[in-house]
């Protein structure tokens, strides 16, 4: 059994695990954290969380577990485990749930790290200046990464028990920073689309099939399609500019030169969306794509504007459902990154389109996630879809 620390949008975190693992192996126990029922839980593996860990123990609800009977239990057990690893040991200790200081948390560690001393070991605590160590601590000091370099979670689940997990490592910003920054082409005014939220998208998509065709048809500069390559898989692309073909070529031509790639690029081509006949759609198992988003806004744009740019959106990416829709066989999943716009009060103006997806032939899988920061004008709206 296994923990996942969620990311900053818990709701795409838990549909991420739900796809990759099956809604009946995931529970939400609290609002940052999820168990996972399986034999193997990989942060590599995952967009959407930040940390994941086995656990170890648990205190149940009935006994009314205490902070100072995980301490008591933790010391117990680590001493033991630590003096049989040797050597100089690096601790972390994040804490999920609870209203206590820093300073409370690190005492725990603190008193780990004496019991050591006695037995002349000795224990290098990373200082808590908040609660739960940043996933950039976490990473930069290796943590879970092996048995001398250790995280404990400790977690107090909504119904009151309490979970100890060791880490088994935290999400490798600095790949993610490497596989965004190092390509050899970037292009700002067609959209970023976070490498992150590419591997949530495709794992929405085809979940943890250990083969699958992927087209994107509104590749850009390639990111999907990178993320599903890392994955093992198969991909098409075509985007309405030969220039981000172009951009897309290069940088799956530089992906695989870094990385040891076993999926295959089928075709990349120059194509209208709304009007393309791709030669391999009744192969697909997915399509995955962030589609038009409309101008960038860094402030609400006026009722007008508003009502100009949605009506833009909505028909280029209605036209681009009717026309894929016809040559795909029945079941195929579509996972979709679509614009919805906020206002200065917070709320979202979103896509007709969303509520006629039935009679464009679609089946909603499960209510809309939002992808998005709180300062964002033009957020993203993901949609998870079948061919009915």
């Amino acid at each position: 059994m296994f923990v996942a620390i969620l990311g900053r949008l818990p709701k795409l975190s838990i549909a991420e695990l739900e796809a990759m693992f099956g809604k009946s192996h995931v529970r939400a126990v609290s609002r940052s954290t999820a168990v996972v029922d399986t034999d193997n839980l990989s942060i590599d593996s995952l967009g959407g969380s930040l940390k994941c860990g086995k656990i170890i123990h648990t205190l149940p609800a009935d006994g009314h577990p205490t902070l100072e009977q995980t301490s008591h239990w933790i010391t117990r057990t680590y001493v033991h485990q630590l003096l049989a690893v040797g050597g100089k040991i690096t601790l972390g200790i994040s804490a999920y749930g609870f209203s206590i200081s820093p300073r409370q948390l690190q005492s725990i560690g603190l008193l780990l790290k004496t019991s050591m001393k006695k037995h002349n070991v000795s224990l290098r605590l990373i200082p808590n200046t908040t609660t739960e160590l940043s996933t950039a601590t976490s990473h930069n000091n290796k943590l879970g990464l092996s048995p001398k370099k250790r995280e404990l979670f400790i977690i107090k689940t909504d119904d009151s028990a309490i979970l100890i997990a060791e880490s088994n490592g935290a999400q490798n910003i600095t790949a993610y920073a490497r596989r965004d920054r190092n390509r050899p082409r970037r292009d700002a005014f067609v959209g970023m689309l976070p490498p992150k939220l590419a591997q949530i998208m495709v794992n929405l998509a085809v979940g943890n099939a250990a083969k699958a065709t992927i087209l994107d048809p509104f590749c850009g500069t390639g990111t999907v399609l990178q993320e599903a390559l890392l994955k093992g898989y198969d991909v098409c692309g075509s985007d309405l500019s030969q220039k981000m073909i172009d951009y897309t070529t290069e940088n799956l031509t530089w992906l695989q030169s870094k990385y040891h790639i076993t999926g295959t690029v089928h075709s990349l081509e120059q194509a209208d969306a709304m009007t393309h006949q791709w030669p391999k759609a009744q192969q697909l198992n997915a399509v995955v794509c962030e589609t038009y988003l409309g101008q960038p806004f860094s402030a609400p744009p006026s009722p007008k504007k508003l009502h100009e740019v949605t009506g833009n959106c909505n028909h280029i990416i209605t036209n681009f459902l009717r026309n894929i829709h016809s040559q795909l066989t029945p079941g195929t999943t579509l996972c979709i990154a679509v614009p919805a716009w906020r206002d200065a009060s917070h709320n979202l103006t979103h896509l007709p389109l969303i509520k006629d997806l039935k009679k464009l032939g679609y089946i909603l899988q499960q209510p809309p996630l939002i992808y998005s920061r709180s300062d964002q004008v033009v957020v993203r709206e993901i949609l998870l879809l079948k061919t009915a």
